[in-house]
Order: structure tokens, then sequence, then C-alpha cells
């Protein structure tokens, strides 16, 4: 059998032209034979990580990507301005991009008040110290449950008062690996194709610099090095899939917020860290990239999220690029048959004036 770059609806596999929604065997949708290994894929966890951008140097250590700064500007080095994220943004050289997301707000801490000295000798003010005073009692008690509560932060209900309490959301970003790969679909080249693990992968040496998988990437993950235009994004690690490694990235992570495995049981571990955490009352828990139903087929690499995915720098809906293909050819057909159709007509009507 064949092995192709590109989804199943261009490849006279898939009589349903299914360029979006789930697909229960990538691989075999690809062309590889039933004995392939299962689909592999990364899982992280955001509400554990912890900044320490391990995972970008060993990225970058193994895949010997240059340095460069901010603004993807090769062999620079230069600091950004945004509070520790020196990397900006996923590129052409920076396969992994640790994001640091301050956010704060205001709240009332838990602090006892008291009046001037001698107020409540003269009858002029309470004092907490008061035995028997139920209503300092129960403040007392309010303080203490405020306490608790501050230990849990959601940006989304702010209390009133003049302090400010920060929390920092850090998320190891990388490409996602698609289900359905705007990328592979339109290559022209076969520079990108699917591995027998279920993964996206570029090849340097056949790209030729076009630039249409960039355009089509609804994550913006794909880039080009302005030096020679190729693209270059991350492979997880297939050099060292193939010699039963994991990713360099998930071998550095110190926390496991990064975890690589079988796609089906990380998304079984992912369901159940979810519930852990809401059942702790982190309402904003999410998963993302987690549905197979949405608009790439759900990701190879999906992250657990404790805000709104735009916090992140995520699309909140993307949607494969190629999705609309079908019922644009469609439409082009009607179109052209519509003209040839005039054109006839007028060229009959010519001939009998």
């Amino acid at each position: 059998m064949t092995i192709s770059s590109a989804s199943p609806a261009f490849t006279g596999r898939d009589p349903h032209n299914r360029l979006f929604g789930p697909l229960p065997d990538v691989q075999g949708e690809a062309g590889y034979e039933e004995e392939h290994p299962k689909r592999v894929g990364f899982f992280t966890d955001t509400s554990v990580c912890i900044g320490c951008k391990a995972c970008e140097v060993a990225c970058k250590e193994w895949n010997t990507l240059p340095m460069d700064d901010s603004h993807g500007v090769r062999d620079a080095l230069g600091l950004s301005g945004m509070s520790y994220d020196n990397t900006g943004q996923l590129g052409a050289n920076s396969w992994r991009h640790v994001a640091f997301i301050e956010q704060s707000r205001t709240v009332d801490l838990p602090m006892p008040t008291f009046g001037r000295p001698g107020d409540d000798r003269q009858g002029s003010g309470p004092s907490p110290a008061e035995a028997g005073d139920d209503v300092s009692l129960a403040n007392a008690q309010q303080s203490v449950l405020n306490a608790e509560a501050l230990s849990e932060f959601d940006p989304q209900t702010g209390q009133s008062g003049a302090d400010t309490q920060v929390r920092w959301l850090m998320s190891s970003d990388v490409c996602k690996h698609c289900t359905h790969a705007g990328c592979l679909d339109v290559c022209p080249t076969g520079a990108l194709f699917r591995t027998e693990f279920g993964t996206v992968v570029v090849q340097g040496d056949i790209c030729n610099g076009c630039g249409y998988c960039v355009a089509s990437c609804p994550y913006g993950v794909i880039d080009q090095r302005k030096d020679d235009g190729r693209v270059f994004k991350c492979t997880m690690c297939y050099d060292r899939l193939t010699d039963g490694l994991q990713p360099a990235c998930a071998t550095a992570c110190p926390t496991q917020s990064i975890q690589f495995g079988d796609l089906d049981e990380l998304q079984a571990r992912a369901d159940a860290r979810l519930a852990t955490l809401q059942s702790q009352g982190v309402e904003t828990a999410r998963l993302y990239g987690r549905d197979e139903n949405d608009g790439v087929g759900g990701a190879g690499a999906f992250f657990l999220l404790l805000d709104e995915p735009e916090v992140y720098g995520l699309p909140p809906d993307p949607v494969v690029t190629t999705r609309d293909l079908p019922a644009m050819w469609k439409a082009a057909g009607k179109a052209a048959v519509m003209m040839v159709g005039v054109a006839v007509t007028a060229f009959l009507g010519s001939r009998k004036r």
C-alpha cells in the first residue's frame, strides 16, 4: 500500500471526503499496514508546569537548533521585556515555547482591624478581643475562610480591596500534530508526512520553501527560516521514537507536566486529572485539543489549561483550513458549468443571426 502524506479524502481511500472529524486510525488512513505502532502524543498538564524551560533547552540541544531571540532573529541574544519569556513564540528555531502569563486581581486580605487605643474603654468603638462578642467571632471565622479561599485563585471572580494577588500561568506550547493537518494537505512536495506513530514531520531536504503550510496551520506553529525559506517545527523527536526513546522535552521535564505515551492512555489520564481538579474546586480547568469532534479532529498534543485558551495565545476554535475544500470545488464546478453554458448559448445565438 502506498504511503501518502495527504488526508484520506485526497488519496481515494475515503469515499466520504473526511477532511474533519474523528479518524479512528490515523496511520491506517495514511497507508500504513495494520501492524503499525499505536498513535503517540503529548499531554501537557499546565497546572504543574513551573516554567523552568528545561523542555526548551532539551529540544534545542537534541535537535541542534540555533539560538534566536524573541523575534526569531537567528544567532541573536535579546530580552523580550515580557516577563521571563524571552523565547516569545514558536518558530523555525524554537520548537518548544514556555509561555509566562501573569494575572493579578485585588483581594481583601484577612487582617484584623483595631480602633484607637482606649476606644473600647470609652465605649466609642468595639474591640475584637471582647469575649462573648458573637459578631467579632463570626468576623474572625470569616477571615479564616477568606485566607483559605486565597489559596485558590480565580481571576474571573474578583474581590474588593487595595491589595493585589498575582499568579503565574505557565504552559509549554508545541506543534499539535493534528488528526487533520492542513499542512499535509497543501504541501506540494511531500516534505511533510505522517509517520507510523501518527505524528507529523517535516523533511527539510525536500522542502522547497513555498510557505503554503505556514498559512494553512490554524495554530500558527510552522515557521520559515529567513536564510533559505525552508520550514521547521516539532518532530516529536521522530529519530528518538524509532529507537524506542521518548522525546527529549518529556524526558527533561522535572514535574511531568509534559507527558508522552499512547494517545488513548494520555486522554484517559487527562480526563481523570481534569475530574480531580474540578472536584477540588478549580472550575476554570479545561482540556484543549482533547475533543475528537473539534475543527482538527483532535490533536496529538493536547493540554490541560487553567483559563481560556486565548489567555495562553491559543485559538479558541481551531479549524483545519482544508475542511471546506470539497464544497469549494463543488461550487467552482457549478460556476464553471454555468459559464460554459452561457458561452455555448451565446455562440449558438450568434450563428442563428
